[in-house]
């Protein structure tokens, strides 16, 4: 994080603030004070020059009025007396005009040649006429000081007498006013300079445990939740590092805990089998499980916030807006032509309380082998339904024309009679095989199982044919007559060996060959039926296991073949643990393998 500057730090702001304030509010005072300890000073100046001035007037009175003889002294030398006694610092010069506009004298010793000269004055003939005092502040212009200018009238009752024409200097008050002014702005700086100080240590009280916070704040951020804020005190600032402390336990618990549920989740998602996908409000990808990867043939940090929508591939197809909204589920065939791959995509909008919606979780379902299941399935319902549907058709259609009078023809009778039979049979075999097939596939399907000597059950079974055959066929027996034990269910490889020799003698030809086979091969025993009909093409060889498959079918109805036989062969086969297989090549036969599990060390206890 970077550093706070000097100048934009809270210490700062702090001093800047309380030194304002202070500079404010003392400039507030100032400006209050000043102006009315001016006031007061001005007032004080006007009313003591008023008081000098009316017992100037007084005196001046009396010796205007008094009566005078040779003996006695003049006017002119009795004011010039009186004002040289009023003289003052203060005032600059006192001049005595009588009622006739005449000056009688002036205090100032540099000017006494005006005495007996008439003013012209405008102020003191105003003041001569209307007999009322006045006043007026004025610039001196050579020194350029504030003189103020007073001009009262010398009554006897309401005679004018004369006037008294004073001008005072104010610079005395004014340089007072400066000192005041000196001595306050000298004031406020040390009370700059102090409030400076005292800022600086409330700053200091304040921004400290603030600085503590921070840095443990950037320790919290690094994972570091052992370091604790150091409380100066239980003021409110204490009270927020106390409950800063609190802070840090909750949020060190709280992450032990979102640590305990994520590494939860992480071992979940590894183990899962199926994928996930998580993605955030764009719909770009933040999580992805190993199983997803897979599943879709990418790495994760490919698809790491890249678009769901095209690492699904379905960008052409669909918006985010509309798989939020409408989609829940997809169904994508990644299938090429050697492998099917068909993928379940489910979506789960992630929302909050408030209706927001923050995400999107996509689970993958690979559901080749389900799809596959159901294919098979939906194909089976189709050839169970068409092969039980074709007998019943030849059924209906020869009982019908039995029911419309043929049942009377003794020709006609009995051969229609004779196919409704076989058409019979045809379905009780299919519906035999189809149990038989249920069985197998059931879970608890379970095998008799009993120990045999298997050249003589294979010899026995091959016997039986022989002598209930009714073409013109040879069988030649190739069987190792040893003692051969072998543990299986007598019924079901009984089964299985009728299923394969009847196939065989249905696709010989008359004077054709069947041969049999049995040889030992890697502690199994080998049996092998041999024809020498059509043969099966190339391309079909590894589908006569399946059921309801037949090469040619037509022939294969004819020959009342229910297309089931071979699978119910391969069915016990793998439950005896063994395996089955054919070769074959067009026009020159087949031949049909399988193999049985053999227990070498009983052979020598067989009798």
């Amino acid at each position: 994080m970077k550093k706070v500057g000097f100048f934009k730090s809270i210490h700062f702001k702090f001093v800047l603030i309380y030194i304002l304030l202070i500079l404010i509010a003392m400039q507030i005072i100032g400006v209050y004070f000043v102006r009315k300890l001016e006031e007061q000073l001005l007032s004080n100046f006007s009313s003591s020059l008023n008081e000098r001035v009316d017992l100037l007037a007084y005196n001046l009175e009396q010796e205007m009025i008094l009566d005078r003889d040779e003996n006695t002294p003049t006017l002119e030398e009795e004011v010039r007396a009186i004002l040289f006694d009023f003289f003052s610092d203060d005032i600059t010069e006192v001049s005595v005009i009588d009622s006739k506009s005449r000056v009688i004298g002036t205090s100032d010793v540099n000017n006494q040649s005006i005495i007996g000269r008439r003013t012209t004055d405008i102020l003191v003939k105003q003041a001569l006429v209307v007999g009322s005092r006045s006043d007026k502040v004025l610039i001196d212009p050579q020194l350029g000081h504030r003189m103020k200018v007073l001009m009262v009238p010398i009554k006897q009752d309401s005679q004018v007498l004369g006037v008294i024409h004073l001008e005072a200097s104010m610079e005395n008050v004014y340089d007072q006013m400066k000192q005041i002014n000196n001595i306050f702005v000298s004031g406020t700086g040390i009370a700059l300079v102090i409030t400076a100080l005292l800022g600086i240590f409330l700053a200091q009280t304040i921004t400290r445990p603030m600085s503590d916070m921070r840095k443990q704040a950037l320790e919290m951020a690094k994972g570091n939740f052992s370091r604790k804020v150091k409380v100066y005190g239980y003021d409110e600032i204490g009270q927020l590092a106390l409950t800063f402390n609190n802070l840090t336990k909750k949020l060190q618990e709280a992450q032990a805990t979102t640590e305990g549920e994520r590494r939860k989740l992480t071992s979940v998602l590894a183990h899962m089998t199926d994928g996930v996908i998580a993605t955030d409000r764009k719909g770009r990808i933040i999580l992805v499980n190993d199983p997803a990867c897979d599943m879709l043939n990418v790495s994760r940090e490919t698809v790491l916030a890249e678009s769901i929508l095209t690492v699904l591939g379905i960008q052409e197809d669909y918006t985010l807006e509309k798989i939020i909204n409408e989609i829940e589920s997809l169904v994508l065939d990644f299938s090429t032509n050697q492998k099917p791959y068909i993928l379940r995509v489910n979506f789960s909008v992630i929302q909050k309380e408030t209706g927001l919606i923050n995400g999107l979780i996509a689970v993958l379902y690979d559901i080749t082998e389900q799809e596959k299941i159901e294919s098979e399935r939906r194909e089976f319902v189709a050839n169970v339904s068409h092969e039980l549907r074709t007998p019943l058709t030849t059924m209906r259609s020869y009982l019908e024309a039995l029911a419309d009078g043929a049942w009377q023809d003794e020709e006609i009778a009995p051969k229609f009679l004779e196919v409704t039979q076989t058409e019979t049979e045809r379905m009780i075999r299919l519906v035999n095989d189809l149990l038989s097939l249920s069985k197998l596939d059931s879970t608890d399907y379970r095998l008799t199982k009993e120990w045999i000597h298997f050249p003589k059950f294979f010899n026995r079974i091959i016997d039986r044919f022989e002598l209930t055959k009714n073409q013109n066929v040879t069988f030649i027996r190739n069987i190792e007559d040893d003692r051969l034990l072998i543990e299986m269910d007598e019924d079901k490889i009984t089964q299985v060996l009728d299923n394969i020799i009847s196939n065989a003698l249905k696709y010989s030809p008359e004077g054709g060959v069947i041969q049999f086979n049995l040889v030992k091969k890697d502690g199994m025993i080998e049996v092998s039926v041999s024809d020498q009909g059509v043969g099966i093409p190339k391309d079909n060889i590894h589908h006569i296991f399946e059921r309801f498959y037949r090469v040619d079918k037509a022939r294969s109805r004819k020959l009342g073949g229910t297309g089931l036989g071979l699978a119910i062969a391969k069915e016990m086969i793998l439950s005896h643990g063994g395996n089955i297989w054919a070769k074959s090549e067009e026009g020159m036969g087949t031949t049909i393998y399988f193999t049985l599990p053999m227990e070498n060390e009983l052979e020598d206890d067989w009798e």
